[in-house]
């Protein structure tokens, strides 16, 4: 499915999206194109949404907006020049295992090359495994407060 995530509200995207799902086939993977923020992911997938793809992680990595469990992160602001942490606490990436915030805003300002390449491994690392958590809570039984969770923090 394509199309969508160009503007338009979520509201609308996701009446649009729905739509378009009730004409696919069940026993095959259902693929959207371009959407790749949390709080679109979570309304794909519970209309039956499979596979995504998108520019997002990177493009953020590149402009400074890390994706964390609290919401953006905006790794140009002062306030974690001197910010040892890591860019998420509650990421297991090799990102955030390694490198402090301060370090990643320093790499990031100087547009050092290194920078954007963590920033997006860190942006990549935390969506896939959102998604591996929406997996496991589809399989449990609790995707709703699993989707509740994300978009109130990313809606």
């Amino acid at each position: 499915i394509g199309g969508l995530s160009v503007g338009e509200d979520r509201e609308v995207s996701v009446v649009a999206l729905a739509a378009a799902v009730a004409h696919l086939p069940v026993d095959q993977p259902r693929y959207l194109m371009g959407v790749g923020d949390p709080a679109g992911i979570v309304e794909a997938v519970a209309l039956g949404i499979d596979l995504f793809d998108s520019v997002l992680p990177s493009r953020h990595a590149r402009h400074g907006t890390i994706l964390t469990s609290d919401g953006p992160l905006m790794i140009k602001n002062l306030a974690y020049a001197r910010d040892e942490g890591p860019l998420d606490p509650a990421c297991a990436c090799r990102v955030c295992g390694r490198y402090s915030r301060a370090y990643l805003r320093h790499l990031h300002r100087l547009r050092e090359p290194t920078g954007a390449r963590l920033l997006t491994i860190h942006n990549v690392a935390w969506l896939s495994d959102l998604v591996v958590g929406l997996r496991s809570a589809i399989v449990e039984g609790r995707y709703s407060a699993a989707k509740r969770a994300v978009l109130d923090v990313w809606g």
